[in-house]
């Protein structure tokens, strides 16, 4: 005999387990989509579209687009250097298709970011920059900005990753980047990558062609240091000693005969005359190991190392030159500012 009552009692069970478990999905969709919608419209007025080259543009002048997030009421906004490049013309337009000319005040190649001021735009919608450190991976994050010239594009994604390091156009190492899987695309650049919290934590700046989900932000704190030093300055204050090399590996037998842990260094293929490593007695062929007491195992290291603390300071560098250990004086100068050609 065949007992019916039995599985529709289990169907009535199944039923009424499966309605609470929708009704959670559809509570957790909708804190995601609020959050999503909540970050958008705090931040999302303060995302100005950045077009660079003449108003009329013509087949020889083309111009570029961008984006640029406004982080003061009075008209300064944080975007990339590759988007303003060398442009002379550079209007922003906002959410609103308010449109005002811009004017440069500075440019740092190193990090990718550049600091706009809007020309007679005041009390303007503005974001707050965050602090990158707080980010931990798989955290929510979303990016506005205009993907391919479509304006007040959104995007979420996780944190994918911290603490990378991609090269930027000048050849330095941009340190500190997050990475993360919210879609990017060319017109991205400069525009914001905000967290749950509405504050800026990125700059957008860079996509790898080819992969899907690899996409990298300049980390806030890193931006709040170039704005500072460009406010304070007009760009940011780097040693300089006046080499070119390149990463080379240390011979074992080297290292043991100079007495050394390093595997890598920092070989020296250059010294430009006059210069303070001329001025100090270095020479093509020398081998960076170590400098003002960091251990320097690249190129990357030697560059790291040379901040604006150092300038001006008498530093004790140590070489390997020839196979053995010589302990070097060297007094780093600052670097000049890069030109806007």
């Amino acid at each position: 005999m065949l007992d019916f009552a039995s599985d529709i009692a289990d169907d009535d069970l199944s039923s009424r387990t499966a309605e609470p478990a929708r009704d959670n999905d559809q509570v957790l969709l909708d804190a995601y989509s609020n959050a999503v919608i909540d970050v958008t419209e705090r931040v999302g007025p303060a995302v100005v579209r950045v077009e660079t080259g003449p108003k009329v543009r013509t087949v020889r002048e083309r111009g570029g687009l961008g984006s640029g997030i406004v982080i003061s009421p009075d008209g300064l906004v944080l975007t990339n250097s590759h988007v303003v490049g060398s442009s002379k013309e550079i209007r922003l337009r906002d959410i609103e298709g308010f449109v005002t000319d811009a004017h440069v005040l500075g440019v740092d190649p190193d990090t990718d970011l550049a600091l706009l001021r809007a020309d007679g735009a005041r009390d303007l919608h503005y974001a707050s920059l965050g602090n990158s450190k707080s980010l931990r991976r798989g955290q929510l994050v979303v990016a506005i900005g205009n993907p391919l010239g479509f304006e007040s594009t959104v995007t979420a994604g996780v944190v994918s990753a911290l603490g990378r390091s991609i090269r930027s156009v000048s050849g330095r190492t941009i340190e500190d980047v997050i990475q993360t899987d919210a879609a990017l695309n060319p017109g991205n650049s400069g525009g914001p990558l905000v967290s749950s919290a509405a504050e800026v934590i990125g700059i957008n700046t860079a996509i790898i062609s080819g992969a899907q989900g690899i996409c990298f932000a300049v980390a806030s704190n890193t931006a709040q240091f170039v704005l500072s030093e460009i406010i304070r300055h007009g760009y940011v204050r780097r040693a300089y000693i006046g080499v070119a090399g390149q990463t080379a590996p240390i011979p074992r037998r080297h290292a043991v005969v100079a007495g050394v842990d390093n595997k890598l260094g920092a070989l020296l293929a250059q010294i430009e005359p006059d210069s303070p490593a001329a001025k100090a007695g270095l020479l093509p062929g020398d081998v960076v190991i170590k400098l003002d007491g960091v251990e320097i195992n690249g190129v990357d290291d030697l560059i790291r190392a040379l901040d604006r603390d150092r300038i001006g300071r008498t530093l004790s560098m140590d070489v390997l030159r020839m196979g053995r250990l010589r302990a070097i004086d060297i007094h780093p100068v600052e670097r000049k500012p890069a030109a806007r050609q």
